[in-house]
């Protein structure tokens, strides 16, 4: 049976949900054509504060990546944007001329972002906030400019003011109401509110009205300088981020001739009202005069039109009642029905500003109305579900606002809200997922994590507001640790291969690159992801040295531009002190360096050596060249730093010459990649004063030689390293240290430090191999030594390093 022909035009989160469900009842009726103006597979939009903040990847927040298209047999266009669409003929035409024909069309094009029409919204540096072009571009003004003003104190610009500020920078936000976030939040939250974020940084002119953007002159000529008010004042700044609200995007509609009023107008079926052939949903769709903007409302729209386009035909949408329960900036808020109370209403208020939190319950004729929560939002959806049932609250009235697990008479007992929900309670608004459901999934498969709840029930995998009571339904079901790392994890979501899988595999098949693991492994996704290609990339050149050939471009940004981003978009240099010992030549040429390039900040880090802060991109290559000095390798994932006290030379305590050990260890391994950062310490006495307790490897100088220890972690948890052993000789330190640290690198997974890799193999594994297999240990000794001959310096040798030197050309203004 030849099958009907389905086109979708946006690829978008509504849209892609009605396609989700339209698979999950009729997967063979249509032959599936969408088309996107983005170049990105379906992502979720909610989630691009996050990645403005440096929070999440734009990797991480794809809800449907490009195998799933692939897998669904959906011919996916992206980088089209539809301009026409043939009613008569059924055919839909992009920009770039690629056609397609339907029997149904899926209109899906959401909404535009509303810029103000003030004279300047033209100039550079002026933008909305609405995708991923413009997320980019906020994070990469961040890098190039000082000050921001967002205009609009909504929830979009309150996001866009955070992500920016943690981006280095000085950010305004300009709102023409008295309070923020009035659709949201009463005056009193909308206060409280204001006050957490200036305590964060953030500042606030409120009820000023813009009136103008003015441009700069000569080098600054057609960018954006200030900004100024009717009240004729002014502020200086960089960017102007408008967030003042979205209009339905209902172009192509309107040129179809499609009935359009606040959005293209649609039935209780979603079909368009002038033709019963095309189907809308999402943010361009108006429903009995309403244009929703939440995801809830878009899901449930999606629900009734793929029963519709499944020929089921039992579907209707009547509308929905709506809540609001975010998260901004790390702040809980919660709103529903006419939480700003009115005539006729009661108000039942708790308020604890000390404490962050404010509730206002708004009762009408012995019923809740209203609902506005700030900081506890545990129970917010259930008062949704009183507001929504229209239940009489009179008996309950006295308890009400200490929440569901306070009403009948058991109390709290100390139970966790999740563990004294009902089933039937909603947990997650976005996605209409209740209790039960999520507990099913738990012991049906198994679950453990957030992230595999979130794929199997799609619980916390839109706004993320009730991840929270995920996390506590996991912590009773699952009963353990849920943030637990499962003992056969994925290495990502393009594969279900673990990180054991993947070496086993590279080392038996002998994988030289990238693409062949990718190949050979069948993964999900062609190019893989940022999450998988490091690691990749890692595997095969420490399994294959000399043969497998380094991709820079498959390194995190600090590994390809050999220095550490700074907040500000800078970078830090950190040249090698060998055991960190210098001299006065190169305090020299670090204090010219200093000044030539007008470095702000000059900084002795702790492992023993100067930090020079606040480089920019484009003098990195000088710097190097002028310092002279090797490359720290302080941003990768490297032999870091190797420590050391004055040791038996001045030392009147010392019992054995720690300094040069320490620069014998780090001239031998300087160049040594490994799956995470290592730092060496070396001691010359039991006083232990280089900290070498808690480092990768620590050497204890001893009256009768070296005492080694392993495994080390000064971080976030400090862990003491274990005792390995105690030698004799210079020479045997570098051997044993050589060999453990070539048996993490071969052993190791990636981004997994080496006491997480001992704890994992455990001591005596690694004991085996090194300490009674004598033969053992010289071979991976031997090993690393050839791994690292000839390993060029990254500052200094570009063309042997893969160094792309076009990266550090100035860059051009946005």
């Amino acid at each position: 049976m030849k099958k009907s022909k389905l086109v979708m035009i946006g690829n978008g989160m509504a849209g892609v949900r009605t396609l989700e469900e339209l698979l999950k009842i009729a997967p063979d009726l249509y032959d599936i054509t969408v088309f996107g103006a983005e170049p990105h597979p379906n992502y979720n939009r909610i989630l691009l504060s996050p990645v403005l903040a440096g929070e999440q990847t734009l990797d991480q927040i794809v809800l449907n990546d490009w195998a799933w298209y692939e897998d669904n047999h959906i011919t996916l266009h992206v980088s089209k944007k539809v301009v026409s669409v043939d009613r008569v003929k059924r055919i839909v035409r992009a920009e770039d001329g690629t056609e397609a024909e339907y029997d149904r069309l899926l209109i899906c094009t959401g909404s535009n972002p509303f810029i103000l029409p003030l004279p300047g919204k033209d100039l550079k540096g002026v933008i909305a906030y609405r995708d991923i072009a413009d997320t980019n571009a906020m994070i990469e003004a961040a890098t190039q400019y000082k000050k921001a003003v967002v205009i609009g104190g909504g929830l979009l610009g309150l996001e866009a003011a955070n992500g920016l500020m943690l981006r280095g920078m000085d950010v305004s936000v300009v709102h023409v109401m008295p309070t923020l976030m009035e659709r949201q939040l009463d005056s009193v939250a909308g206060k409280l509110l204001q006050k957490s974020l200036e305590k964060r940084g953030l500042k606030f002119l409120m009820g000023a009205q813009t009136q103008d953007l003015q441009g700069g002159i000569g080098a600054d000529e057609g960018r954006v300088t200030s900004i100024r008010f009717k009240d004729g004042t002014e502020l200086a700044t960089d960017l102007v981020v408008m967030a003042v609200g979205i209009r339905p995007n209902t172009q192509l509609a309107e040129s179809m001739r499609l009935h359009c009023d606040k959005g293209i107008v649609v039935s209780d079926t979603m079909q368009t009202i002038t033709d019963a052939r095309i189907y809308s949903v999402g943010e361009c769709a108006a429903h009995r005069g309403i244009a929703y903007g939440l995801v809830a409302p878009l899901f449930e729209q999606a629900k009734v039109a793929a029963n519709h386009l499944a020929q089921f035909g039992i579907g209707r949408y009547t509308g929905s009642l709506t809540s609001t329960k975010l998260k901004v900036t790390g702040i809980d808020l919660f709103s529903a029905g006419q939480f700003m109370g009115g005539e006729g209403t009661e108000e039942i208020v708790m308020s604890d500003p000390f404490g962050g939190v404010y509730k206002k319950l708004v009762i009408k004729d012995d019923k809740l109305v209203g609902a506005c929560l700030y900081g506890d939002t545990v129970d917010g959806s259930y008062y949704f579900k009183l507001l929504r049932d229209g239940r009489s609250v009179g008996e309950i009235r006295e308890k009400l606002m200490f929440g569901e697990s306070n009403i009948g008479d058991t109390g709290h007992e100390g139970h966790s809200k999740a563990a004294t929900m009902p089933d039937s309670a909603e947990v997650c608004g976005c996605n209409g997922v209740n209790k039960g459901a999520i507990c099913k999934a738990i012991k049906d498969k198994g679950l453990f994590t957030l992230d595999e709840v979130r794929k199997h029930t799609k619980a916390g995998a839109s706004c993320g507001s009730c991840t929270g009571l995920v996390e506590q339904i996991l912590m009773f079901s699952a009963g353990g640790d849920y943030s637990a790392t499962p003992k056969l994890k994925a290495m990502c979501s393009c594969t279900d291969h673990g990180h054991q899988a993947v070496r086993d595999a590279i080392r038996k098949n002998k994988i030289l690159t990238i693409s062949a693991v990718y190949q050979f492994m069948e993964w999900r996704t062609p190019n893989g992801c940022a999450s998988c290609r490091p690691a990749i990339n890692y595997y095969v050149t420490s399994t294959w040295p000399k043969e497998a050939k380094d991709d820079p471009q498959s390194r995190y940004i600090n590994e390809r531009s050999h220095a550490n981003i700074q907040k500000d978009g800078t970078y830090s240099v950190i040249p090698r002190m060998w055991g960190g010992e210098t001299s006065a030549s190169e305090l020299r040429r670090i204090a010219d360096v200093v000044d030539k390039y007008k470095i702000p900040t000059v900084k002795v880090t702790g492992g023993q050596r100067i930090d020079l802060l606040g480089v920019k991109k484009e003098d990195l290559q000088n710097v190097w060249k002028d310092i002279g000095m090797p490359s720290g390798h302080a941003y990768a994932k490297a032999l870091r730093t190797v420590k050391t006290c004055v040791g038996n030379e001045w030392c009147r305590m010392g019992t054995q010459d720690s300094t040069q050990m320490g620069k014998d260890l780090e001239r031998a391994m300087w160049r040594m990649y490994g799956p995470h950062k290592i730092k060496f310490a070396v001691s010359g006495c039991p006083r232990n004063c280089a900290e070498s307790g808690i480092k990768d490897v620590g050497i204890i100088g001893v009256d009768s030689g070296w005492e080694m220890y392993i495994a080390g972690n000064g971080g976030i948890k400090t862990e003491v390293a274990h005792f390995f052993t105690k030698v004799k000789t210079a020479a045997e330190v570098l051997e044993y240290t050589g060999a453990f640290c070539e048996l993490y690198r071969q052993e190791g997974w990636y981004l997994e430090r080496t006491v997480h890799y001992v704890n994992r193999v455990g001591l005596e594994h690694v004991k085996k191999k090194i300490l009674e297999d004598h033969e053992g240990r010289k071979a991976l000794w031997e090993q690393l030594q050839f791994a690292l001959d000839g390993e060029p310096d990254p500052w200094f040798d570009f063309k042997d390093a893969s160094v792309d030197t076009r990266q550090f050309e100035k860059l051009s203004a946005i």
